[in-house]
C-alpha cells in the first residue's frame, strides 16, 4: 500500500496518535509533517515520543524521525505482537494516552499482552485514570472488548511518578449505538488532594455541595501520600442507565478550590441540560472504537475539532463514512459505517 502524507498542523497530538493506532491495525504506513505544528512547543514532546516507540515495539515498525522535538516522523508498521510491555514517561506525560494508542493494536494481537506504564496519570489535556477505568472503557467492555485497567499510583504534573496496569485479551468488537443515555442512577463526587492541605479538597466538595445540592455521603475527599504532590484534581461523576460521564477540573498554582470546582460544575451542568448521549470528550475517544467495530451511533454535545479531525485522518486510512450531523437540542449525531 502507498504511503499515507499527513499534514500534522490539522490537529495536536491525537492526530499523531490517532495515525499510529491506525497505522498497526491497517499495516499502511504513514509520514507526518509539520507534527503539532500549530502548538506553542511543535514537535514530539516527551510523550508523544513514548507513544510512536511504545506503537513501534508493539508492532515491530521501522522509524525515522523518533527524537524530541522532531517536526517529522515516518512510520512502518510490522505484525502485532501482543506479550509484556512496560512503557515508561520520564515526565509527568500522559501515560493514560499512550495506553489509548497501543490498546486497539492490542486487541488485535495473536496473544494477551500486559502493559505497564508510568508518568502522568491525572494532569491537564488528557483524560484522567478514573476516566478511563469508569467512562470509556466500560463502554468498550459492552462492545467485547476484554481489557482491565488499574491505577497504581497517582502522578500529577509536574512531578509524574504515577502507574497504571493493563490486562488485554484479543477481542473482536461490536457495534455501539448509544443515542440517548437515560435516567440518572448516581452521582458522586471525589476532590484529590496530594502534598496540599485537606482543607483544599474540603472547599472543593464544599462548593459542589452548596451547588448541586449533593448530600454529605456522595462526596469524597481523598488525601493522598505527600510524596505524590502537589496536586490536586475534582472529579465529578453521573451514572446514568446507558453511560457513565466523569467531568474533571484541575488545581493549578494561585486559583483557589472554588474556583476549581466550578469548571467541573459548569461542564456538568451543561451536559444534563442537553439531550446527548455522550460528553465533548468521551465522544472523541469513541470514534475508533467504532471503527474498529465496523459501525455505531452516539450522540454528542458538540463536535470538536478534535473529533473532526480525528474522523478525518480516519478517513484518511479505513474505507468507511463518518457523519457528524446537528440535531435538536445543541447536540450532534455521530454515525460510522462501513
Amino acid at each position: 500500500m502507498e504511503e499515507l502524507d499527513i499534514d500534522g498542523t490539522i490537529g495536536g497530538g491525537q492526530i499523531l496518535r490517532s495515525a499510529l493506532s491506525l497505522s498497526m491495525i491497517t499495516g499502511r504506513s504513514f509520514r507526518i509533517d509539520n507534527i503539532r505544528g500549530k502548538r506553542s512547543r511543535p514537535g514530539l514532546l516527551r510523550q508523544h515520543l513514548t507513544a510512536v516507540q511504545a506503537a513501534a515495539q508493539v508492532c515491530g515498525a521501522t522509524l525515522e524521525g523518533a527524537e524530541l522535538g522532531s517536526l517529522s516522523l515516518r512510520f512502518q508498521p510490522g505484525p502485532i505482537r501482543g506479550g509484556h510491555y512496560e512503557f515508561a514517561i520520564s515526565t509527568a506525560g500522559s501515560c493514560t494516552l499512550v495506553f489509548q494508542t497501543v490498546l486497539p493494536a492490542l486487541l488485535r494481537a495473536p496473544e494477551p499482552s500486559h502493559l505497564l506504564l508510568t508518568g502522568g496519570t491525572h494532569n491537564p489535556a488528557a483524560p484522567p485514570a478514573d476516566f478511563l477505568q469508569k467512562a470509556w472503557l466500560p463502554l468498550l467492555q459492552r462492545m467485547g472488548a476484554q481489557v482491565e485497567l488499574t491505577l497504581i499510583r497517582h502522578g500529577f504534573a509536574p512531578a509524574g511518578g504515577g502507574a497504571i496496569e493493563a490486562h488485554i485479551v484479543p477481542s473482536a468488537l461490536q457495534p455501539l449505538y448509544l443515542e440517548q443515555r437515560g435516567s440518572i442512577t448516581y452521582q458522586q463526587a471525589q476532590a484529590l488532594v496530594a502534598g496540599l492541605p485537606a482543607s483544599v479538597g474540603q472547599r472543593e466538595l464544599r462548593r459542589i455541595a452548596e451547588r448541586l445540592g449533593w448530600p454529605r455521603s456522595a462526596l469524597h475527599n481523598i488525601v493522598l501520600a505527600q510524596a505524590r504532590g502537589p496536586g490536586n484534581v475534582v472529579l465529578i461523576e453521573q451514572g446514568y442507565e446507558a453511560v457513565s460521564e466523569i467531568f474533571v477540573a484541575f488545581g493549578q498554582p494561585r486559583v483557589r478550590a472554588e474556583p476549581v470546582a466550578d469548571q467541573a460544575i459548569a461542564e456538568a451542568q451543561a451536559f444534563e441540560r442537553s439531550a446527548a448521549a455522550v460528553g465533548e470528550h468521551l465522544a472523541d475517544q469513541l470514534l475508533l472504537p467504532l471503527v474498529l467495530a465496523g459501525g455505531g451511533r452516539f450522540t454528542c454535545m458538540h463536535a470538536s475539532d478534535h473529533l473532526r479531525s480525528n474522523a478525518e485522518i480516519i478517513a484518511r486510512f479505513c474505507p468507511v463514512q463518518i457523519r457528524i450531523e446537528p440535531l435538536h437540542d445543541n447536540c450532534y449525531a455521530v454515525t460510522v459505517t462501513t
